[in-house]
């Protein structure tokens, strides 16, 4: 079983049962349990990681680390001639998450 979250910051935070009710809490522990997400969870997961500034493969609330790399797949985008690197659970939610005309989306393999 994969963990919650782990925490990234030096100083106190509150513990990670407070954040109990939050989303992103919620989806990953589905995940370890093994649900599978819809539409529009794998689309704010997407949104969530492409936002981040601490983390590409993760989400930062409160303190804590939620890690996503687990299902997260690693794409080259090409947009208005440049090539961009993004995570995503799948094509459909990077596509969801990205603004203008997309010329190609490549999956790279690990």
């Amino acid at each position: 079983m994969a963990q919650i979250a782990t925490k990234f910051v030096k100083w106190d935070v509150p513990e990670l049962t407070t954040l109990r009710e939050s989303r992103v809490y919620k989806l990953r522990e589905r995940l370890n349990s093994g649900d599978k997400l819809n539409r529009e969870e794998k689309n704010w997961i997407t949104r969530k990681v492409r936002e981040s500034i601490y983390f590409s493969r993760g989400i930062a609330l409160n303190g804590y680390h939620f890690d996503f790399s687990d299902i997260l797949k690693r794409y080259f985008v090409k947009q208005y001639g440049q090539i961009y690197e993004y995570y995503a659970i799948d094509k459909t939610a990077l596509r969801s998450v990205l603004y203008g005309r997309i010329e190609v989306i490549v999956e790279v393999s690990n």
